[in-house]
């Protein structure tokens, strides 16, 4: 059976990703993270039993970690989702975005290539190829990077890092850049659960600028079942873009919502936009499709109304986020230890 190390493993994507690969008998997983803000070990408590998933606390810039880790289990892979990778954020400060996204990029890359792990997956974003215009063909692999954000500033950062220790070292990565993943465990500072909860709780839903900012959006599982097939089948050095093929206005998205919920639109409420706020990303998933045999399972409309209706049914787990109590039990003892 081989065995994969997931960094960043109990944030949205990563938790997901873990969830799907216990559903299977192929892979031992180890998850590691640092349980910042965005990560929350109760997304994945009732996997750890300490065999097939096995859960280490801490960072991605301990190298004395790392190198512990890789040298007590013989992985197959790397998979890295581990980031900061809200734009808010960045914008109020780049520094934790460059700690993280890039400096703690360049420790895994250096402890993969130590220890020989023979893949790894580094996962990235379509922010990296910046904006396009109303009429603009989507992204493809051959986009030029143009980041406009500190945060996708970053990736991109780290993403030529990955290329460098291909074309240097002659590691064995792929790269994989998706476009705005929705769906189960998100944490709630992002548009669709920030939306879906604060219509629930009758809070205004805030919309930057005109809302007329347009996003291609992928279910998280459709995009987990990509990472893995870049990782199965992927070819060395190679990027991979992954696409819902759900374009939508920011506004669209926040009615569908009110709608679903049976909410008055007298909820939504405009504010200021924020400082260069990307207009469009799309992503053209042509060459995974060919590559790889990848295709989105899910449209966007009934994975919205399942997404909704998953954070409807888990309000406890919504509670405890949106107060902070997440941090509370778990995450201490951690801390705690550290």
């Amino acid at each position: 059976m081989k065995s994969i190390l997931i960094t960043g493993g109990a944030g949205f994507i990563g938790s997901n990703l873990v969830r799907m690969l216990a559903e299977g008998s192929a892979y031992n997983v180890i998850v590691l993270d640092a349980l910042t803000y965005a990560g929350n070990l109760e997304n994945i408590q009732d996997l750890v039993d300490g065999s097939r998933v096995r859960f280490e606390h801490g960072s991605i810039n301990d190298r004395g970690l790392i190198d512990r880790l890789l040298a007590e289990t013989s992985f197959d892979a790397i998979l890295h989702l581990a980031a900061e990778s809200h734009v808010d954020r960045s914008i109020a400060s780049a520094a934790p975005f460059i700690e993280t996204n890039v400096v703690g990029t360049l420790t895994l890359l250096e402890a993969a290539k130590h220890a020989a792990v023979r893949r790894f997956v580094h996962v990235s974003t379509d922010e990296v190829y910046g904006m396009l215009g109303p009429t603009d063909p989507a992204f493809t692999e051959e986009t030029p990077l143009a980041p406009n954000s500190p945060y996708s500033a970053s990736k991109a950062a780290s993403d030529l890092l990955v290329r460098a220790f291909v074309h240097t070292h002659g590691m064995d990565a792929v790269i994989t850049r998706c476009s705005n993943n929705y769906g189960p465990y998100q944490f709630p500072e992002k548009l669709i659960p920030l939306m879906t909860l604060n219509a629930i709780e009758n809070r205004s839903l805030p919309i930057y600028g005109d809302g007329l900012q347009v996003r291609d959006w992928l279910h998280v599982e459709d995009h987990c079942r990509g990472i893995m097939l870049a990782y199965e089948r992927g070819m060395t050095g190679q990027v991979y873009n992954f696409g819902g093929f759900g374009e939508e206005k920011n506004i669209v998205v926040a009615t569908s919502i009110l709608q679903h919920v049976g909410k008055d639109e007298s909820l939504l409420t405009y504010v200021a936009d924020r400082p260069g706020h990307d207009r469009r990303y799309a992503i053209n998933p042509r060459k995974v499709q060919q590559e790889l045999g990848w295709t989105p399972e899910w449209n966007f409309k009934d994975g919205l109304r399942t997404t909704i209706d998953w954070y409807r049914a888990n309000s406890a787990w919504c509670q405890n986020v949106r107060s902070g109590e997440y941090r509370s039990y778990y995450q201490r003892q951690y801390e705690q230890r550290g």
